[in-house]
C-alpha cells in the first residue's frame, strides 16, 4: 500500500456568518471537532478560529477526499453543538467551505497563522482575511447564504 500525506488548510464559517462561537465555548467546539476527527481517522494538526469561522490544518491520508472530511467534521460538530445547547439559537455551519493544499514547506507558517487567529482578528475582520485568502489562492467568493 502506498504512503500518502497531503496537507490541507480548510476554512468554513457559521451559517450567515453569525458570531456564535463566543470565547467561552470556542475551545470546547475545537476540542470536540478534534476528538471526533480522530475517531474517524482524520488527523487534525491544528484548529482555531474566531466567532464566525474556523481554520483547520489537516494531514490527509488516502482514506477520505476533501468533501468527505468537511462533511464528517462539520455535520457531526453542528449536531453536537445543538445537542449540548452551546449557543442560544440553532447552530449551523455554512454549507460551503474553502480548502487549499499546502506544501510541506508551508506547514509551520500555516500552523502559526491558525494559532494566532484571536490576535489576528483584533485588527482585521473576517471579510478582510477572506479577501486575502481568496486572492492568494485564487479561490471563489460565495455569499454568506451558500
Amino acid at each position: 500500500m502506498s504512503n500518502i500525506t497531503a496537507w490541507v488548510h480548510y476554512v468554513w464559517t457559521t451559517k450567515k456568518r453569525k458570531p456564535l462561537m463566543t470565547k467561552d465555548i470556542r475551545q470546547d467546539i475545537f476540542d470536540h471537532i478534534r476528538e471526533n476527527a480522530k475517531a474517524k481517522n482524520i488527523y487534525i494538526d491544528f484548529i482555531n478560529g474566531y466567532t464566525e469561522h474556523v481554520h483547520v490544518l489537516i494531514s490527509m491520508k488516502a482514506n477520505y477526499n476533501f468533501g468527505e472530511i468537511a462533511q464528517l467534521i462539520k455535520g457531526e460538530s453542528s449536531f453536537w453543538i445543538n445537542k449540548n445547547k452551546l449557543t442560544p439559537q440553532n447552530f449551523e455551519w455554512q454549507r460551503r467551505y474553502w480548502a487549499v493544499s499546502i506544501g510541506l514547506s508551508e506547514v509551520n507558517r500555516i500552523r502559526n497563522y491558525i494559532k494566532g487567529q484571536e490576535e489576528h482578528h483584533r485588527t482585521k475582520n473576517f471579510n478582510e482575511e477572506l479577501d486575502e485568502f481568496i486572492e492568494k489562492y485564487g479561490l471563489e467568493r460565495f455569499s454568506e447564504d451558500d
